[in-house]
């Protein structure tokens, strides 16, 4: 089970025998991971049904093995797949209700810091990323409303395609946009890290359009490749430029 079981605690002392620890203790665990995680965050993902750790009569919170081994599934789920918090919910709640479920892959995915795949940490392969979303899907994915949406690609932060569907990266953005606009970031402060990005895939395309033009099938393709490895270096550029004006390192 990942959720440990409901009903109260006792004392700190009975609550320290039987194993159960405290929410800074819990914070320590996870710190090696996860270093940005914070008491805020953790109370936050038991508001949202993540977790539900036991009470003592006083109230303190008391987490189980189960409660922290749940915390970090949670949040490498966020960290390494971006997912709402809704779809994170279920797919944990059906794996302890013994469902045969697979890891969602709504939006973009990467590898676990010690490059295993994600899905091999729940013993089961990964479905493949769609290519596309509908409208629908994408509200549902980033647990939006049709008004934010709009607002969004008012900014230019998302865009569909023309046949009205969305590329599967939009679930990645909407979903970091979501998680920026809980410390108080707004769509329209990310005007200008849509600005960026268009400079940067501009930049990218320049070096690339000889090879895309060109009659012979092969530099085609190795066009392709070439933006793939551009767009990796850009991306890696751009955290550490971030990174070192904020003189901070991340994991």
């Amino acid at each position: 089970m990942l959720r440990s079981p409901s009903g109260g605690a006792g004392s700190g002392t009975a609550a320290a025998d039987s194993g159960l620890i405290s929410i800074g203790s819990v914070l320590n665990t996870l710190r090696d991971e996860f270093p940005e995680v914070t008491i805020s965050k953790i109370r936050f993902l038991e508001s949202e049904g993540l977790i539900e750790p036991q009470r003592t009569p006083s109230g303190y919170r008391k987490f189980s093995q189960a409660d922290v081994e749940r915390l970090g599934h949670v949040l490498r789920m966020q960290r390494d797949h971006y997912l709402p918090l809704k779809v994170i919910r279920e797919y944990l709640d059906a794996l302890e209700r013994g469902e045969p479920v697979r890891l969602p892959s709504v939006g973009r995915q990467r590898d676990s810091g010690d490059g295993e795949p994600f899905g091999d940490l729940f013993g089961e392969p990964e479905a493949p990323t769609a290519a596309r979303v509908g409208r629908a899907e994408l509200l549902a994915a980033a647990e939006i409303g049709e008004q934010e949406l709009q607002e969004w690609e008012s900014y230019g932060l998302l865009a569909p395609l023309p046949d009205g569907a969305y590329d599967a990266e939009a679930v990645t953005v909407a979903a970091l946009v979501v998680e920026l606009g809980r410390f108080g970031i707004e769509p329209r402060h990310l005007r200008a890290m849509k600005a960026a990005a268009d400079r940067d895939a501009g930049l990218v395309d320049q070096v690339v359009a000889p090879l895309r033009r060109h009659r012979n099938p092969q530099t085609r393709a190795h066009a392709e490749a070439r933006t793939k490895e551009l767009a990796g270096l850009t991306v890696k550029l751009h955290a550490a430029l971030v990174q070192t004006a904020l003189g901070v390192r991340l994991p």
